[in-house]
């Protein structure tokens, strides 16, 4: 069981790790301006779900593969960093969603990100994984077994959910003061270059 010095660290790791930017804050702020706060739920539902089910992966083996393969963690950063360009490049393009003659369901609209794709997108976020393996190194015996790796993810993921989700508030906040759609699309342009800013520091981890 936890003690309670370790909960208090979990936690304060998992706040810091969960609310500074990176890729899943950048898209849940663009999500909560271009389609408002309770759209966004299922999304930031997904990231701590995502989240939970990466780091007991990591915690049963999966980290370990990795770190004994690094060629099959370069892929899947590669994966990621591809991954999310392509993001940038749609949100970028997005069309403000009041602008004259465009149909808001429209391709080129800035897409809005469910449950299971924001679930999925953990698996090829090099932040998350990093989060995943350092809680799993920092936070766990050897020997702790199910219920240890169970709780620690647990404890991540509950902290994570409210953390992610002042993103996509501030973002619904936002959105009125951007309905403009010139204000929409610049942005929608800086979200872009902020998601591509995020990648950097991850490259060289």
């Amino acid at each position: 069981m936890m003690t309670l010095p370790t909960l208090l660290a979990v936690m304060a790791f998992a706040t810091v790790t969960s609310i500074t930017p990176g890729p899943n804050n950048m898209m849940l702020l663009a999500s909560g301006v271009n389609h408002g706060f309770k759209k966004t739920l299922p999304h930031i539902a997904g990231i701590s779900i995502g989240l939970m089910v990466l780091l007991l992966a990591a915690g049963l083996g999966l980290g370990a593969l990795l770190q004994q393969w690094p060629q099959l963690y370069f892929a899947l950063k590669v994966l990621g960093v591809a991954y999310m360009v392509w993001l940038a490049w749609k949100l970028w393009h997005a069309e403000a969603p009041s602008e004259p003659g465009r149909d808001q369901a429209s391709p080129a609209a800035a897409a809005l990100m469910g449950f299971w794709g924001a679930a999925a997108f953990q698996w090829v976020n090099p932040k998350a994984w990093m989060i995943a393996i350092g809680a799993v190194a920092g936070f766990t015996a050897p020997d702790g077994g199910w219920t240890a790796m169970l709780g620690l993810a647990l404890v991540c993921a509950l902290v994570n959910a409210p953390c992610v989700g002042l993103w996509a508030l501030a973002g619904a906040k936002l959105s009125r003061f951007l309905a403009e759609p010139s204000r929409r699309r610049a942005f929608n342009a800086v979200m872009a270059l902020s998601l591509l800013a995020s990648i950097w520091p991850m490259l060289g981890a």
